[in-house]
Order: structure tokens, then C-alpha cells, then sequence
């Protein structure tokens, strides 16, 4: 089975990818010639999934799958949310939207938060067997990991947010942990599960 993931992100190609293992061939945006920004200019997590999803759907014919995640604190409302990547201006600076955040929250010991992943997947289905007749099916699939944010950075490994977020059960943050058992407990891991077996039971 090959399907597009509507990202370059090799990070999180890079997390789905091995997720997902052998039995499904995930394509980038590169991989299927496209070079575009796609807007995300939704308000919820959800919504930019599914434009992200739609775009390439729209414009490549092809089943493809997209996703969005936000770090949601308590003690800020559930901010940043949907705008995580860019909390600290439009650069997508991970640098900065740390120091932003443990800035906002200060001595606020109510650390805690959460990672919440959306996967929004649109799939061609036939409704005639010789294949004429065609609809979308549209699905989204929901991933979330409790945590608290602690008071400064640990850890070499991951991304965004990683240095900063402590997930519950553990000692230790998503960047001391590594790739490995990350990909085992994340936000993203429970979501893409839930779409894996989604698409492997078809």
C-alpha cells in the first residue's frame, strides 16, 4: 500500500515511517513533485489536518493523510495549541517558542499539559466494482499523551517542544528518552496506530 503523508518534515517522516514499518510505503509532499506551502489556516487541529489532506487530495488524486499536533497547557488556557509551531513568530523556531513558553508560565507550578496529534485521511473508495463511480471517505484519528512542562531544557534528542515536556509515568523528557521509546508512547505514535490499524484491516 502506498500512501502520501502531507508533509516534509523529516522528523516526522522520519517517526510515522517507522510506526508504520514495511507493510505501508509512505510518500512525502517531495516525493509526489509538490513544493507548496499548504496554508494551515484553520483554528483547530482538526480543520488544518483536514485542509493540509484535502489540498493534496484536491491537486494530486491520491490517498494522503495529514496531521497536526499541539502542546495544550493548563495553566495558559490550553495554549499555545493549534498555533505550537509558531508561538513565537511565523519562523517555526523551536528555540524560541521554548523559551516563550517557560517564559509565560514562569513560577506557575501548575505544569501540566498535553500533547494531542490529529491525522485527518481521505481515501478514494469505489462504489461501482469496474471502478466508475468514486467517493472520498473521509477519517480522523486522534493520538494524546499527558505531561507537564518542566522548568528548563533536558535532552539532546526529538524536536519542538521535546526538550521541555515530561510525560507522565516517566522521569525523564521526549529528548532524553530518544526516537525509540518515543515512537512507542508519543501523541503521534497513538494516533498513527489508530490509522495504521485502520488501514491494515482493509
Amino acid at each position: 500500500m502506498r500512501i502520501v503523508f502531507a508533509t516534509n518534515n523529516q522528523h516526522k517522516l522520519s517517526e510515522i515511517r517507522s510506526i508504520l514499518g514495511d507493510s505501508i510505503e509512505v510518500l512525502s509532499l517531495k516525493d509526489i513533485g509538490c513544493d507548496v506551502d499548504i496554508p494551515e489556516t484553520g483554528t483547530t487541529l482538526e480543520e488544518n489536518a483536514l485542509q493540509k489532506a484535502q489540498y493534496v487530495y484536491d491537486h494530486y488524486h491520491i490517498d494522503c493523510f495529514a496531521d497536526d499536533t499541539g502542546l495544550e497547557v493548563d495553566a495558559l488556557d490550553g495554549a499555545p495549541g493549534v498555533y505550537s509551531a509558531r508561538y513565537a513568530g511565523e519562523g517555526h523556531d523551536s528555540e524560541a517558542n521554548m523559551t516563550k513558553l517557560l517564559k509565560e508560565l514562569g513560577d506557575n507550578n501548575n505544569r501540566k499539559a498535553r500533547f494531542r496529534t490529529v491525522i485527518a485521511l481521505i481515501q478514494k473508495k469505489n462504489v461501482c466494482p469496474c471502478g466508475c463511480t468514486s467517493i472520498k471517505e473521509v477519517h480522523q484519528f486522534e493520538g494524546i499523551v499527558n505531561g507537564e512542562i518542566i522548568r528548563e531544557r533536558r535532552g539532546g534528542e526529538g524536536f519542538g517542544y521535546d526538550p521541555i515536556f515530561q510525560p507522565e509515568g516517566y522521569d525523564q523528557t521526549f529528548a532524553e528518552l530518544g526516537m525509540d521509546i518515543k515512537n512507542h508512547i508519543s501523541h503521534r505514535a497513538r494516533a498513527t496506530q489508530k490509522l495504521a490499524d485502520y488501514l491494515l484491516k482493509r
